[in-house]
């Protein structure tokens, strides 16, 4: 049988497979951070039950082993675009688009939760200190206690300020760069440069996948050999979950770990490329200008929601959670597009900043298909591939 990437235009199929890419990594992303009605401690002594399995399972395979691939498209976009070259419009333009709204949302947040925390009955953490809420806001040594998706942007851009000098490096210093985060995320080190190595990793393994022209390799690849691979490694690691391991304790399973998500980005790519010329494309198309604004909002959503919703469905363990572990994603889909269409229209400006450029006109919004490649795997303002 013939591929799902032939017949279609480059441009074209490449762009909507990247768009289908976030929707599904961010989507996947609601499950790392879901409601669960339960303190840490309360999680553990819930371990081995099977609505906590079903919760690692989603959380593993949509949430944590999805993100890579983010960070990997980010890479392989600014290694295709020549305003990467220029570093100080290419460095002004990634703080406008990255760090301004990460500040934002992370103020938003603080307020937010925070102040309701202070007012009301949520449990939530309350600011101990004027340092905390700085670091809250920068993120510049620690990972936050509210926003803590956000790391991933910090990173995201420190690699952006990188990209100049990686996409001029030889392909072996390349590699050099690959194997520190990689050893850095096994090990532990890193901070307070850069707080999850891996996404530098990905980013470096993004550069090189388009030097190698890995993207459309992949999309030809049968999908059973870029799943198999993953679903191995993820049988692995939900093992030694129920069995009381934590696959992230030492270097050995770290090691795993990372293993997982390598493959998690081949498959992950393989399924989106599929997606992108399936009947769910339009669909997903339409709602991948609001990716940036789900990932940026999911956790206030999640903070102040949850315990709303939960008072219906019961935390884990209750009957009526799964359905409620289930839908959260599109829970929160079906809020930030309400809220995104109504910023739009109310403040076009907040709109468009809020949304890391993402949300800029109604008639974009409308078109089902882009002939432009945006720069970043969550942000930035489209421009031409090079050719």
């Amino acid at each position: 049988m013939r591929s799902d990437a032939h017949n279609f235009s480059g441009n074209t199929t490449q762009s909507d497979a990247i768009a289908v890419a976030r929707v599904i990594c961010i989507l996947g992303v609601v499950y790392v951070h879901a409601w669960t009605g339960l303190s840490g401690h309360e999680l553990e002594l819930a371990r081995g039950t099977a609505q906590e399995n079903l919760r690692w399972i989603l959380m593993d395979v949509f949430g944590r082993s999805a993100v890579p691939l983010l960070g990997l498209i980010s890479g392989w976009l600014v290694a295709g675009s020549r305003r990467t070259l220029d570093w100080r419009e290419h460095i002004a333009r990634k703080a406008r688009t990255i760090v301004l709204p990460m500040l934002l949302w992370n103020v938003i947040a603080l307020v937010l939760v925070c102040g309701t925390a202070w007012l009301f009955t949520l449990q939530a953490p309350t600011p101990p200190s004027l340092w905390w809420i700085v670091e809250e806001i920068f993120i510049l040594t620690r990972n936050p206690d509210v926003n803590v998706q956000m790391p991933f942007l910090r990173d995201l851009f420190v690699c952006m300020v990188m990209a100049p000098v990686l996409v001029r490096t030889p392909g072996w210093t390349l590699a050099a760069v690959v194997a520190i985060a990689a050893a850095g995320q096994v090990l532990g080190f890193g901070a307070p440069l850069i707080l999850r190595p891996s996404i530098l990793m990905f980013f470096a393994l993004g550069i090189a996948a388009r030097r190698l022209g890995m993207a459309e390799r992949v999309a030809n690849w049968p999908l059973p050999l870029t799943v198999l691979p993953f679903a191995a490694l993820m049988t692995v690691q939900l093992w030694l979950t129920l069995s009381g391991n934590e696959p992230r304790a030492n270097s050995g399973l770290a090691t795993l770990d990372l293993l997982g998500r390598a493959a998690a980005t081949v498959c992950f790519w393989r399924i989106s490329w599929m997606l992108a010329r399936s009947r769910v494309r339009s669909v997903l198309l339409r709602v991948e200008p609001y990716m940036f604004l789900l990932f940026c909002s999911h956790l206030v959503l999640i903070w102040l929601g949850g315990p709303l919703l939960g008072r219906l469905t019961g935390p884990l363990g209750s009957k009526d959670y799964p359905a409620f572990l289930l839908l959260q994603p599109m829970l929160v889909l079906a809020v930030v597009i309400a809220f995104g269409a109504v910023l739009q229209w109310a403040a076009p400006g907040w709109a468009r900043v809020l949304s890391g450029g993402r949300l800029t006109s109604q008639r974009r919004l409308r078109m089902p298909a882009r002939k432009v490649l945006p720069e970043s795997a969550l942000t930035g303002l489209p421009e031409k591939r090079i050719v």
